[in-house]
């Protein structure tokens, strides 16, 4: 909205001009998205204990989370309402990019609302079925698929840069579609499994998200996109903005979400934002990247599967099934083997920290 106001006036007066900047308007919306989670966070809080929208403990979790039991949840109604306030205040909303996420906000984040609120609500046993999440999920994969796909540009946003190599990219062609269906519905569930220990899944994202920040910033930039061998994208210096909007946003969730925490992100949050890091990484074609530094999120979605696939496997064969992790995700594991919960999240952070470090360092090597 004040780009859109202000900015015409850099014409009249030299002032305005500040509202074109990338880097003033990315300070602005970090700032708004942080101070706007201040402010919300303990409202919600507030409204979700009152509509007895907590927490409930299923079997399957360590037994030391027992004592979360009654916590409010869908906290992620902190991390969009100030990404959408920030975004507004302060993004081009015109551009392309801009639109798609924030559709990809309101859908996801719905979807994960829904289910919250049927399990923590209502009370409803599982919440919103699998199914029927996955198809919600896919339904917008493939609508923001298709969009990118059927664009005149689609020759030159269809591709993947690989981060090791100078001026290699991989070509995908039709690809594109079921690869971007894949990316957005497998991060989305990741960040979710991500999200079972306070604090853990929202200092990650906001590493992953610096991350594609960055890049953003590079490649939005001709003469840094041009120094450092990076494809030039025009649009993308306005995902800049967004990107630190969502650390913004993130870093308020924290501020309450740390141990003890007083909110859990919930399907509302980690769907949502796990959607959103993946269509960053699709719109800056660099999606090989954004595996490097969210290799923490890539960790936690295969010790699920690994653990599920090997006990079915096992099962079948020898008739009792073998558990290949004490328990999965990958955090779980950690805690039955006995190691305390904060420094579990902080030696995760920390390896994210390390991810982020490499990806970025790749950046020289093109």
């Amino acid at each position: 909205m004040f780009y859109h106001l202000f900015s015409p006036l850099a014409d009249y007066h030299i002032f305005f001009n500040v509202f074109r900047y990338i880097t003033f308007r990315s300070v602005a919306a970090f700032i708004t998205a942080l101070l706007f989670s201040f402010f919300i966070g303990p409202k919600i809080i507030t409204m979700l204990k009152r509509f007895n929208a907590v927490e409930k403990i299923n079997d399957l979790v360590p037994d030391t989370h027992k004592k979360k039991e009654g916590t409010p949840t869908m906290g992620g109604l902190i991390m969009l309402s100030g990404i959408l306030l920030s975004t507004i205040l302060w993004n081009n909303l015109l551009n392309s990019f801009i639109i798609m996420l924030l559709i990809t906000i309101l859908w996801l984040g719905g979807l994960g609302f829904l289910d919250d609120y049927l399990k923590n609500v209502l009370k409803k046993k599982g919440g919103l079925s699998p199914k029927y999440k996955l198809i919600g999920q896919t339904v917008l994969a493939i609508m923001i698929a298709c969009t990118i796909y059927f664009s005149p540009l689609s020759s030159e946003v269809t591709i993947i840069n690989l981060p090791f190599l100078k001026g290699a990219f991989i070509q995908l062609s039709w690809f594109f579609i079921p690869f971007v269906v894949f990316m957005i519905v497998g991060t989305s569930n990741a960040v979710n499994l991500t999200d079972g220990l306070d604090g853990l899944a929202a200092g990650l994202i906001a590493l992953t998200t610096f991350g594609l920040g960055v890049m953003a910033y590079l490649k939005g930039n001709f003469h840094w996109a041009t120094y450092l061998n990076l494809n030039f994208i025009a649009e993308a210096g306005e995902l800049t903005i967004f990107t630190a909007s969502m650390i913004g946003t993130t870093l308020g969730f924290l501020w309450f979400n740390s141990r003890p925490a007083e909110i859990f992100m919930g399907d509302t949050g980690s769907l949502s934002m796990g959607g959103l890091l993946a269509l960053l990484s699709i719109f800056l074609q660099e999606q090989f990247f954004f595996a490097i530094i969210g290799a923490v999120f890539v960790a936690e979605a295969m010790s699920s599967i690994i653990q599920r696939y090997v006990f079915k496997y096992t099962r079948m064969k020898y008739g009792q099934g073998v558990r290949f992790f004490k328990r999965a995700p990958l955090h779980h594991h950690f805690e039955m083997k006995g190691i305390p919960e904060e420094k579990i999240v902080i030696r995760f952070w920390i390896i994210g920290m390390l991810c982020l470090a490499i990806g970025l360092a790749t950046l020289k090597l093109r």
